[in-house]
Parts: structure tokens; C-alpha cells; sequence
């Protein structure tokens, strides 16, 4: 393989963080080569899992979804795509490469969406034991009204990842979102936290995302049995985990972005995008 050598004294970005205080990378356009992260994931033998959750209308995002993610996402990798959805029959039929596949899971609905929301996490941890453990090698867990724009490859994979916040990437710590109740499970005082992370794409390992989402839906549970709902559901529990569980990489928010934000000189990629929708239209339908 021929490739452009790295230059130490010459980083690749200058105009954006690149590494965590914990030597974790934050991954942008131009700071790693495709080819050889391409090679090393072949020689691992790799399949990656790419959860969505498509509950009650929210089914009709499938096929912009999938059809982009065959165009973008993986692309030469196999794939496992598990699609969470009370509507079984209802999940389309999208033409798929060698080594892709389809996976439905059918779950029961809930009265709201922010129940639905919060026991995303509770199917994840669940799913993640019993069945995903012996089937892929990572797991990839986004919101399914987005659509692939660009590529999403290997360079996301990492033991445990997050990704940061389109609205919140360039803010001080006293804006984010957190939860500022101590009554909640998903608290996060004054004076921590580094990055505030977007609820909608994380990943890493099965065994990671394992912990990371029994951990969240037993905050969540203890939240419920107060009754206490922390400010964003399950995106404040996440939150809360990874000030305590730093992730080993950190996506730019090349990864999840929406258009409305507009188009900073930073953003070289808008990789995978909110798609427009009218929410009340959507929700508990």
C-alpha cells in the first residue's frame, strides 16, 4: 500500500482539537487515511451492528435511512442492520450488498416518546447480552430520522465512542444541557464534564455498549421510581456516563449534524444528517 508518509511537525488539522486531555482522538475530515484503517479492519474480520429504533410513524425514515447507509456507511465491511420497530411488517425491502443484512427485532410501543426514549437503552443493554455479543464485533446505536450524506467508516470504531453535539461542540461547559438536579441519577455538577454528547450516535464494543447502556437504563429505572425525567432522557444519562467513562474516540460533529445549524468553515463533511420532519406530526402516532 502507498501512502502520503505522516509528517510530525506538520498535523494534518491546526483549526480544530484533534486529541482529548486522555489521549483519546477526535475524529474529523483529514486527520486519518481511509486505506489503512480500511486494511486493518479487513484483517480483523470485522462485522459492525447498526441499531435504529423505528417506533410507531417513525418507520417511514427506513428507507431514506437504509438506502442511504448502503450507499455510505461500512462501505466494503459487513453489516448487521437491527432494526428495533412495533411495525414489523411495515419495514421496507432495500436492495443490499454481500454480507449485509436486515435484522428486525419487534418490541411494544409505548404511550409517549419520551418513554420510548428512555427504554431505548433498556433494549440495548438487553439485545447487547443476548444476541449482539455473538453476532458482530462493534455496535453502532444512532436515531433513525438522519440520512448517510457521506462516508461513515471504520475510523468511527473504537472501544467506546461518542459523538459531540452539533448545538453544543464550541460551548463552555456552563452551557451544556446536562442535568443540574441532584435528585437525578443523570446529575452532573457545575464544574465537570468536558464535551457535552449527542444522544443520537455512540458506540464501541458489544461488551461496552453493554455496560454503558445497562448502566443508563438502571439510572433511568431509579429516575422513574422518584419520579424524576432528566431534562433529555437518555441523551442526559449518556452524558452523565461519559464524564465518568471517557471515551476512547470522539466524533466531530461531521457525524451528526443538521443543516439548520448552517455550515461552519470547520465542518469539511456533513457525513450523516438530521432529515427535516414535523415532530408533532411524528411523535406518539
Amino acid at each position: 500500500m502507498i501512502y502520503t508518509k505522516p509528517q510530525i511537525l506538520k498535523p494534518p488539522r491546526s483549526d480544530v482539537l484533534m486529541m482529548t486531555p486522555w489521549f483519546a482522538p477526535i475524529v474529523w475530515e483529514g486527520t486519518y487515511n481511509s486505506e489503512i484503517l480500511n486494511e486493518e479492519f479487513r484483517q480483523r474480520n470485522v462485522t459492525v451492528g447498526l441499531t435504529v429504533f423505528a417506533i410507531k410513524k417513525y418507520v417511514v425514515f427506513l428507507k431514506t435511512f437504509l438506502e442511504t447507509a448502503e450507499m455510505y456507511f461500512m462501505v466494503g465491511h459487513r453489516v448487521n442492520y437491527y432494526i428495533f420497530t412495533d411495525r414489523p411488517e411495515e419495514v421496507p425491502k432495500v436492495a443490499l450488498k454481500e454480507g449485509r443484512n436486515v435484522v428486525v427485532l419487534q418490541v411494544q410501543n409505548y404511550p409517549t416518546w419520551q418513554e420510548i426514549s428512555m427504554r431505548r437503552m433498556e433494549m440495548l443493554s438487553e439485545f447487547s447480552q443476548q444476541r449482539f455479543i455473538n453476532e458482530v464485533s462493534y455496535l453502532v446505536c444512532v436515531d433513525v430520522d438522519m440520512r448517510f450524506n457521506e462516508q461513515v467508516g471504520v475510523e468511527i470504531l473504537s472501544d467506546l465512542f461518542g459523538t459531540l453535539h452539533p448545538a453544543f461542540y464550541a460551548a463552555e461547559r456552563w452551557s451544556f444541557t446536562y442535568e443540574r438536579r441532584p435528585a437525578s441519577q443523570a446529575y452532573v455538577p457545575s464544574d465537570e464534564g468536558d464535551f457535552y454528547y449527542a444522544g443520537g450516535f455512540f458506540g464501541g464494543t458489544v461488551v461496552e455498549v453493554y455496560k454503558l447502556t445497562k448502566q443508563c437504563h438502571e439510572a433511568i429505572m431509579m429516575d422513574k421510581a422518584n419520579g424524576i425525567e432528566a431534562i433529555w432522557q437518555e441523551e442526559s444519562h449518556l452524558n452523565k456516563y461519559f464524564v465518568y467513562h471517557k471515551p476512547t474516540k470522539i466524533l466531530s460533529p461531521e457525524y451528526l449534524w443538521d443543516d439548520n445549524l448552517g455550515r461552519p468553515e470547520i465542518l469539511k463533511k456533513r457525513r450523516f444528517l438530521a432529515v427535516p420532519k414535523n415532530h408533532a406530526a411524528i411523535r406518539n402516532k
